[in-house]
């Protein structure tokens, strides 16, 4: 797929984060609201917006293939979005600062977690799990963490999160092949370009074309 140029990039991009935007607010509004629904119809509604994220999903990887700008700009979203679907990730607003790369706003969040925690206002466990899910996104993101995170992520991470890191590795590494694939296309573009010219230009030399 050739790459885009950067107005139709960046409303592509735009599009994209309304489409996730709307599937987070879905889930977002099914939390506020379970209480006031039987626990069959929670569990079916969660279904249907999972399943829809998993064809966001699939039609986020068609656009990515093959365009290294689109990759950089979405990839973030895609890991965000596989966190969603895994369930490795539960708190929608977390999943939708993942997914615009926005490593403030988490931290900011995380500070008022804290906070809240301590006056009461927040369980110890919702904390422990939001904060993972947080610690979790900073590092995909690149974000450096303290020791003191990286001992908290060790021990309180779930089988779900440790098989979130194991896919999103491979997501990496697929990412990182495709970046070698595309520049060594590159490589041997320029090397026969070279070859050609330096043909033609013996060959000129051959049938006097050159002096």
């Amino acid at each position: 797929m050739a790459s885009r140029g950067k107005s139709e990039t960046s409303k592509l991009k735009q599009n994209m984060e309304e489409q996730l935007d709307r599937l987070m607010q879905q889930l977002q509004d099914l939390e506020e609201c379970r209480e006031d629904l039987d626990e069959e119809e929670y569990e079916e509604t969660k279904k249907e917006t999972l399943e829809q994220l998993e064809e966001f999903n699939d039609s986020l990887k068609k656009i990515m293939t093959g365009d290294m700008t689109l990759v950089d700009e979405l990839s973030g979203m895609q890991l965000a979005i596989q966190a969603a679907i895994s369930q490795a990730f539960k708190t929608p607003e977390v999943i939708r600062l993942f997914a615009k790369k926005q490593p403030g706003q988490l931290r900011t969040r995380l500070a008022e977690m804290d906070r809240d925690m301590m006056v009461g206002k927040m369980s110890r466990d919702v904390h422990t799990q939001q904060k993972m899910e947080i610690l979790t996104a900073l590092r995909k993101l690149g974000e450096k963490l303290t020791p003191e995170d990286d001992t908290f992520l060790a021990e309180n991470a779930t089988a779900t999160l440790s098989q979130f890191e194991k896919v999103t590795a491979n997501l990496g590494e697929q990412k990182h092949f495709m970046e070698i694939f595309i520049n060594s296309l590159f490589g041997l573009f320029n090397y026969q370009r070279s070859s050609c010219i330096s043909f033609l230009f013996f060959q000129g030399r051959k049938t006097k074309l050159w002096p």
